[in-house]
């Protein structure tokens, strides 16, 4: 009579219940195979039972995220328990940005509904439980100033304040219409140093510093505009679309910045 091969399931299970006691939340498929010394087929069924059971989430394949009984009903942890393992799971630089770095450097008036990360390619978008992740591409993620923010389970790069003003700008689509941008700037630029624009502004396009001084000016940010005005008038620059993809719509080119304000902005209280 041929013996059934034993249930894997209860070593996975206590595998993955010491990786949560020693604080750990993250483990890919290859470091759980050499933990347990089991087959990858083995390791596969157990994977299996313990996802039917919300114990475990696979933002991708092959990497495993810990599900405490507290985010059982969200389906996943939070974003930032796992972010920095999955893009290192991913062999791919980045840093939190956007609305969601925003929100980490106290400009929350509009809590982003997806945790927005950049890299230096395009990456499908992950959704795990209620958590979902959208990743913009960016050619200068290496360069971009960042800080290391701790979060429950260890670190996440997140972009200054001062480059996250400027992508505000340059991806202004993925963080609402140039309203919310400004609103979220008006809140942002508490924690902007004027020198650190001017730092950070070399490494963008000119037409976006042009967009953020413009915008800055109509803050009433004067410090932070006449910043960005300097690093200007060392250079050639053109007229631009304030919101550059849609129609110019007869907009008077503003003097100080050449930009065409072709939308209306309006702050929120």
């Amino acid at each position: 009579m041929a013996r059934t091969a034993p249930d894997p399931t209860p070593s996975i299970g206590a595998y993955v219940d010491g990786l949560q006691a020693a604080g750990r939340y993250t483990f890919g498929r290859d470091e759980a195979v050499r933990a347990l010394g089991c087959s990858e087929l083995a390791l596969e069924a157990g994977l299996r039972r313990l996802k039917a059971r919300a114990r475990i989430v696979s933002p991708r394949r092959g990497f495993h995220v810990v599900v405490p009984v507290e985010y059982r009903d969200a389906g996943s942890p939070p974003a930032p328990w796992f972010i920095d393992a999955l893009m290192r799971h991913l062999e791919q630089p980045y840093y939190v940005g956007l609305l969601s770095a925003a929100a980490v450097h106290g400009a929350a008036h509009q809590q982003p509904m997806v945790f927005q990360v950049v890299t230096d390619r395009p990456t499908r978008p992950s959704s795990v439980g209620r958590v979902r992740i959208a990743f913009h591409k960016s050619r200068i993620v290496e360069v971009t100033p960042t800080v290391a923010i701790p979060t429950d389970t260890g670190t996440m790069r997140v972009s200054t304040p001062e480059a996250t003003a400027f992508d505000l700008v340059r991806f202004a689509g993925a963080a609402g219409h140039l309203s919310n941008v400004a609103t979220v700037l008006d809140e942002l630029v508490e924690r902007c140093e004027p020198a650190r624009l001017a730092e950070v502004a070399p490494l963008q396009a000119i037409p976006d510093v042009q967009r953020l001084g413009f915008l800055f000016e109509l803050l009433g940010r004067t410090e932070h505009a006449d910043v960005l005005e300097a690093w200007l008038s060392e250079r050639r620059f053109r007229a631009v679309l304030l919101a550059p993809h849609q129609e110019a719509r007869g907009a008077t080119t503003n003097s100080r910045w050449r930009v065409k304000p072709n939308v209306d902005v309006e702050v929120d209280a």
